[in-house]
């Protein structure tokens, strides 16, 4: 029905390459854009009859290389899939594409888990939108880049729940080059509330907390800056350097901004509920965790907070019972915690202490 082709940028990436190839053979085309491996990447990606071609980009920028590897991909296709080589499309999505794309269609959100865990099961999952039509798009930013649409029509979007990427991280990668990368962006971009919150976010990453509350109250500031998971993140990344300089009570309440911008996720009443618990405040852990277990609904997100939704609610709540005095409610959620992770022995030795 249409031509699909598959792009992507590579750098040493020799060890991924046979799984991600596999997972895209669907493709009528794979275009690679190689920007300096020193392994066999280029040499493998031939041998299994990839189109490879080689740029040194200098200095380094994640969207210039995005658009030469675009460049590669001939005209006349009609659909792009942006991806990554340590990413792998689940099988049978080139079928499930197909239905979904309509004629006037210029790009597809679909389902993407950014992490996994051991068994396979997302614990980051969210909507990500790069597949798209051949013309009209282009990427910008030097880092955290952006497919940003230049057609002359309307841009037409689509929804493909059941495509799903998944995202299996190298860990030894560094991510040294990502800051400088992004102060660039700023510089580039002083008005663009994404990337301002981007940065501030990777100072919190370095530990430079006085940076990092400068930056995300700019971007708190910016008029666009009005997505509230977002901003409601900036407030907490806030509060998590106030915490790291001793001054607490400001964390507190940059926590209760982050509760008040967005009541409806978990994570801001989990972080509140967490500095509590390191506080030994634990009739407030148990008011904060409550409070957190009752929103239910786990939105489609980067945002959202692996802590929020695996076993750590249940596990401090179960210590700020035992402390309290409520034995019952203690074992009931060390019950939930150790469900959850079974190989955790000390959930279990906990168990044992409420028990004694």
């Amino acid at each position: 029905m249409y031509k699909i082709a598959v792009y992507a940028i590579c750098k040493n990436e020799e060890k991924f390459i046979e799984r991600f190839v596999d997972s895209v053979k669907e493709a009528d085309g794979i275009y690679i854009l190689d920007t300096g491996s020193t392994d066999k990447s280029v040499d493998k990606f031939r041998s299994l009859g990839v189109h490879v071609e080689s740029a040194k980009i200098d200095p380094w920028r994640f969207d210039v290389a995005r658009n030469k590897s675009l460049e590669m991909v001939p005209n006349d296709i009609d659909i792009c899939i942006c991806i990554d080589i340590d990413e792998v499309m689940e099988v049978g999505w080139r079928e499930k594409l197909e239905n979904a794309w309509k004629s006037n269609t210029t790009r597809a959100r679909y389902n993407y888990n950014w992490l996994l865990d051991d068994k396979g099961n997302p614990l980051v999952n969210f909507y990500s939108d790069k597949i798209h039509a051949r013309h009209g798009y282009k990427w910008t930013h030097p880092v955290h880049e952006i497919l940003t649409y230049i057609g002359d029509k309307n841009e037409e979007y689509i929804v493909i729940d059941n495509l799903t990427i998944n995202h299996y991280p190298d860990r030894e990668k560094s991510r040294s080059g990502y800051l400088p990368l992004l102060e660039l962006s700023v510089k580039e971009f002083p008005e663009d509330d994404r990337n301002m919150h981007y940065l501030g976010r990777e100072y919190m990453y370095y530990g430079r907390w006085n940076e990092c509350i400068d930056t995300l109250i700019k971007h708190l500031n910016l008029k666009t800056a009005t997505w509230k998971d977002e901003r409601s993140a900036s407030m907490r990344f806030i509060a998590r350097s106030y915490v790291n300089l001793g001054r607490l009570d400001e964390a507190r309440m940059w926590l209760d901004k982050a509760i008040e911008e967005t009541p409806y996720l978990r994570d801001p009443y989990v972080e509140r509920a967490m500095l509590e618990f390191n506080s030994e405040n634990y009739d407030k852990v148990i008011y904060y965790c409550n409070k957190a277990l009752e929103i239910k609904d786990h939105a489609k997100s980067y945002i959202n907070e692996i802590f929020s939704w695996n076993n750590t609610i249940y596990d401090i709540l179960s210590i700020a019972y035992y402390y309290t005095g409520d034995i019952e409610n203690a074992n009931k959620n060390i019950d939930i915690a150790i469900s959850m992770d079974p190989s955790d022995e000390r959930l279990k030795n906990n168990k044992i202490i409420y028990n004694s």
